[in-house]
C-alpha cells in the first residue's frame, strides 16, 4: 500500500482539479472545448507519470474514464442535460465532461483517500457534490438543464452509486 499523502500532495491534488475543472467548463462555455480537454490531460499526465505504480494509475484513469463516459452519455441521450459545445452527438457526452472523469480519477487515491471503507460518506459525498458541480456548469454557461430537478436528481443517484464504487477501484487497483 502506497502511503498517505503529504498536506502538499493533498492541495496540490485539489487545486489542479479544481483549475483544470474551471478550465474545461469555462473553455466549453466559451465554445473553445479543446483548451480545456488539454489542460486536464496535462494534469492527469503528470499524475501518471509521478504515480509509484504508472502503470495502475493508468488502468485507473482509463477505467473511470471509461465508467464516466458511460454514465454521462446515458444521461446526456435522456435530454435533460446539453452540453455546451456538443450538439453533433447529443447522445455522447463531449470531449470535455470525458476529460474532467479522467481528472476526478486522480483525486480517488490521493485527496479522496480519506472515504475508503466509508461507503455511505463517500455515498453522501457523490450525492449532494454532483449536483452541485453540474449547477455550477449551467451557472458558467456549459450546460444547460431541460427538465432541472429531474437532471440533478438523476446525476445525484447515479454519483451516490459511483463514488464509492470509484473509490472501492482505485483502492483495488492501487494494491
Amino acid at each position: 500500500m502506497t502511503p498517505a499523502p503529504t498536506l502538499a500532495r493533498l492541495l496540490t491534488n485539489v487545486v489542479l482539479f479544481q483549475l483544470a475543472w474551471f478550465a474545461c467548463v469555462v473553455t466549453a462555455a466559451r465554445g473553445q472545448q479543446w483548451l480545456g480537454v488539454l489542460i486536464a490531460a496535462a494534469v492527469v499526465a503528470v499524475y501518471a507519470w509521478l504515480a509509484p505504480r504508472r502503470g495502475r494509475a493508468l488502468q485507473l484513469f482509463v477505467l473511470v474514464t471509461l465508467v464516466g463516459t458511460v454514465w454521462d452519455s446515458l444521461v446526456s441521450a435522456t435530454g435533460w442535460i446539453q452540453y455546451a459545445g456538443w450538439p453533433e452527438l447529443r447522445w455522447l457526452a463531449p470531449p470535455w465532461i470525458i476529460a474532467m472523469w479522467a481528472l476526478f480519477a486522480t483525486l480517488l487515491n490521493v485527496s479522496l483517500r480519506w472515504l475508503r471503507g466509508r461507503v455511505l460518506l463517500a455515498a453522501l459525498f457523490g450525492l449532494i457534490g454532483a449536483p452541485l458541480a453540474y449547477y455550477g456548469g449551467v451557472r458558467l454557461g456549459a450546460v444547460q438543464l431541460s427538465n432541472a430537478m429531474a437532471a440533478l436528481l438523476l446525476q445525484a443517484a447515479g454519483w451516490a452509486v459511483l463514488t464509492p464504487w470509484l473509490i472501492r477501484l482505485g483502492v483495488r487497483l492501487e494494491h
